[in-house]
């Protein structure tokens, strides 16, 4: 593929669909079939893209025939790692895999900013998306991947393992038939010890890195260390903090138990009350999300290395029989006047791609258990519940329209602005 300038890109991303593929897409192959292997590419190469590769390198029917990463050092630790990555191709730049015709799927574990446009291209240049979690950067990004996948009926797979999880699924028909009566709230609990970050000076990219290309929409700012692998993760501009990090798959189950929607508001509140340090995002978080019937509260302490509510990680439902937690490793339930019984065990990583790939042999989106409409539904309460921090205001949604109604501040923080040559593509 030749090498795009930013100029060209955007040129390509805002001609459209059948444009932009001519431009920089190739035309896709077909999907496979039932009786064929998949030809499957990583963008984002860390821990867990690195995760991804080897989950589906060991499918008999799937082969990884391409990681990409920007960084050429994570591309040799990868293969270092994990050995059965070491015949695949080495790609610097996302858009020589969308590219590539023979290429049937991508997964995508880049930095938060990059989840959306690059999910956005990939359904566009006629590839199935496989995207970590919180699927987009912001609410409209979101929007926009949901009508990317209708228009192009392709698989968009959201990456919170839950979904597939066989322990996670019979806790979930456990409150679906009742066994701690009627649910009128959940919480989502985030309680971990996180490192602090320190403060770090700028510095020169490390060798190799398309550094322009890395920051991509993000405005030009320079390079640091704390700006780079994973703690990219605590500033605005390319992460979403912790409730986009891991609180995603909390609220993501909470939410799923609850059987509910978009909220109707959200109140919320957080900051930076432990550590002293480069930090944008909070290290402790609240916020409650209002129904009709029911309220979903989420809590986060970075700072904690013991449970809340006997969970690090989890959903609680409290029903008016008792209580139901849900995490990784267990369904726990406590009926009143009984002792605490688990009723499942955790659940498999390898469950949620492998649900991605009987998706995409059957080409049927409606086979996979967290397509990107219900993604969407989840990360709007991330994004619901990090702008009410970011303003300091109990905020009221419309989900028809994708806005608040009562706060023009909030509005600002639906969509973000996008540097020039990395413009999102029109769907």
């Amino acid at each position: 593929m030749n090498d795009l300038n930013r100029r060209e890109f955007a040129k390509a991303a805002g001609m459209g669909l059948a444009a932009a593929s001519s431009f920089y897409i190739g035309t896709p192959k077909g999907v496979a079939g039932p009786n064929d292997r998949v030809r499957h590419a990583t963008i984002g190469i860390g821990g867990q893209g690195r995760r991804q590769s080897e989950t589906f390198q060991n499918f008999d029917d799937c082969e990884v025939v391409a990681i990409c990463d920007i960084d050429p050092s994570r591309l040799a630790d990868a293969k270092k790692r994990a050995p059965n990555l070491e015949k695949c191709r080495e790609v610097g730049d996302f858009r020589e895999i969308l590219d590539d015709s023979s290429i049937d799927t991508i997964s995508i574990a880049t930095p938060d900013h990059w989840h959306g446009p690059i999910a956005i291209m990939g359904a566009l240049a006629g590839k199935h998306v496989y995207v970590e979690k919180p699927c987009c950067h912001n609410l409209n990004e979101g929007r926009l991947m949901v009508k990317a996948a209708k228009k192009t009926g392709k698989c968009m797979q959201h990456g919170p393992q839950s979904r597939s999880g066989r322990s996670s699924r019979a806790g979930i028909q456990a409150l679906r038939e009742g066994i701690i009566g009627k649910v009128r709230m959940a919480k989502a609990t985030n309680s971990q010890l996180r490192e602090p970050i320190g403060r770090a000076e700028p510095s020169d990219p490390p060798p190799g890195v398309n550094y322009d290309l890395w920051l991509g929409p993000a405005d030009k700012t320079p390079f640091t260390q704390n700006r780079w692998h994973y703690n990219w993760h605590w500033f605005w501009d390319l992460g979403t903090g912790d409730m986009g990090n891991d609180g995603t798959h909390q609220i993501d189950v909470a939410r799923w138990g609850l059987g509910v929607g978009t909220p109707k508001a959200v109140s919320a509140s957080g900051g930076q009350l432990f550590y002293d340090d480069d930090h944008q995002t909070p290290d402790t978080q609240v916020a409650t999300f209002e129904y009709d019937d029911c309220l979903l509260m989420y809590e986060m302490r970075l700072w904690a290395d013991y449970p809340l509510e006997g969970f690090h990680n989890g959903a609680v439902f409290y029903g008016d029989e008792g209580t139901l937690g849900i995490d990784p490793r267990r369904v726990v339930v406590h009926k009143k006047g009984e002792e605490p019984k688990q009723i499942a065990d955790g659940d498999s990583f390898a469950d949620h791609p492998r649900n991605f790939l009987d998706a995409v042999k059957a080409n049927d989106p409606s086979k996979l258990t967290a397509p990107i409409e219900t993604a969407f539904e989840t990360v709007t309460l991330v994004h619901m519940g990090n702008i009410a921090t970011r303003v300091g205001d109990k905020l009221h949604f419309d989900s028809v329209s994708c806005r608040f109604t009562n706060n023009e501040e909030a509005n600002k923080l639906v969509s973000r602005h996008y540097r020039e040559g990395y413009e999102l593509p029109e769907v």
